[in-house]
């Protein structure tokens, strides 16, 4: 007895592939999709069997059509973060700590992976943003930008496609934590200067394919930012107390 072997649908190979590339992040979250004509050309196929390809990922959730204004591919993990709980977190003084903490795991994961598996390409582009960090204005939002983006290439690096979709759905909370961070560290000089010698210690190990020095560059410079906010805060409660102190009563 022969069991036939049911030739794949032609959309289905299209949806596969399309899905290959978002997970590989040739498609972006948020990306607009190129025009049909364009991907029915670059495909090699038909445009009806391109549109019902495209329905089959719509109806998956990967991508939504915007009337008038094309296809795009749906970013859950972003819409996921716009929660308001996730709003409370990124303000919330304490969930900070909680939020360097789950940055030790990630990034020093990310870096280990990224001085295994990063190609000269990828470490051009982490020699290029670090470099982009000291070019950064002085307002401090530029320079938030600017590490957030350093810390990102190095994501880039570990080829993890689960690592890399969870960095850029949290990168609104991941800034906002890197930026609340500067504005309490940048207030002395020491402090700043032992920051980017952290960086490009990390840097360097990752483009010299160093793994177990990168995870432990990026642990020892998140270690370094925690118990410098702690003395921060411990500084500014002394000073609290004495303001306390001297007024009147």
């Amino acid at each position: 007895m022969s069991l036939k072997i049911k030739a794949a649908k032609l959309s289905d190979v299209i949806v596969e592939q399309l899905e290959n590339m978002i997970l590989e992040g040739s498609l972006l979250p948020g990306e607009r999709l190129p025009p049909e004509r364009e991907l029915a050309k670059q495909f090699e196929v038909s445009r009806p069997s391109l549109r019902e390809a495209i329905q089959k990922l719509e109806a998956k959730g990967l991508v939504t059509r915007r009337q008038g204004g094309g296809t795009f591919v749906k970013n859950q993990l972003e819409e996921g973060l716009s929660d308001p709980l996730f709003n409370l977190i990124s303000k919330h003084p304490e969930s900070q700590f909680d939020l360097l903490e789950f940055r030790h795991a990630l990034e020093g994961i990310a870096a280990f992976y990224a001085a295994m598996r990063g190609t000269e390409n990828d470490f051009n582009k982490v020699k290029q943003s670090f470099e982009n960090i000291a070019e950064a204005s002085d307002d401090l939002i530029q320079k938030a930008k600017a590490i957030n983006a350093f810390h990102y290439t190095v994501a880039e690096a570990s080829h993890n496609v689960v690592l890399l979709h969870l960095v850029r759905g949290m990168q609104p909370l991941l800034e906002q934590n890197v930026l609340q961070n500067l504005e309490v560290l940048l207030q002395k000089s020491e402090v700043s200067e032992q920051l980017a010698e952290h960086r490009r210690v990390l840097m360097d190990a990752v483009i010299n394919s160093n793994p177990e020095e990168a995870r432990l560059a990026s642990n020892a410079h998140l270690a370094f930012i925690e118990d410098a906010l702690l003395q921060a805060g411990k500084e500014r409660s002394r000073i609290e107390r004495s303001l306390r102190r001297t007024k009147p009563i």
